[in-house]
Order: structure tokens, then sequence, then C-alpha cells
């Protein structure tokens, strides 16, 4: 049985049939939301352009906070120095 939900998605004045998880619909509409949030903001800014190029201008915006996000999430530094950390406690344990 499939229990995916049928909803309609606007996104910069153009609706889009979907067939999502229930589970994901808020989510879905909320980014939805935020893209024509930004599409508005770049509309209300530069009067002169088309849609096509305010969605290309928001879509360029949000993956640069996306890759933003998954480099401020990198766990390297953190693990060199928990690793440091250890070698020194195993220095100081090993003296004694």
């Amino acid at each position: 049985m499939d229990d995916k939900l049928s909803i309609r998605v606007n996104v910069a004045d153009r609706y889009y049939p979907l067939r999502v998880d229930p589970s994901d619909e808020e989510r879905i509409r909320k980014a939805a939301r935020l893209i024509n949030d930004k599409v508005l903001q770049y509309k209300q800014r530069y009067n002169d352009k088309d849609v096509q190029d305010f969605l290309a201008m928001a879509a360029l915006q949000f993956v640069i906070k996306a890759l933003e996000g998954e480099e401020s999430q990198d766990t390297t530094p953190l693990i060199n120095a928990i690793s440091l950390l250890d070698q020194k406690l195993e220095k100081l344990l090993t003296e004694e």
C-alpha cells in the first residue's frame, strides 16, 4: 500500500504536484515558503530581471548556506584535539 501524500507546492508562482511521505510535508512546504520569500526579496530589489534569475540567485544562496553548515560540522579539529589529549594522558599515566 502506498502511503504517500499528494500535495501541490507553489514555487515562484508555479504549482508542482508532489507525492511525499506525510512526515516530510511540513518541511517541503517550509522549503517552498523560504524559496518564495527569497524570490520576492529579489523581485523587490531588482525589477529588471525575470523569475528564472531570481530562482537561480535564491538557489545559489541556499546552497552556499548548506555548504557552510556542512563545513561547520567538520569534526576533524575536535578529533585531533581529543587524540592529542589522549596521548598526553597516556604519557602521564605511564610515567607514574
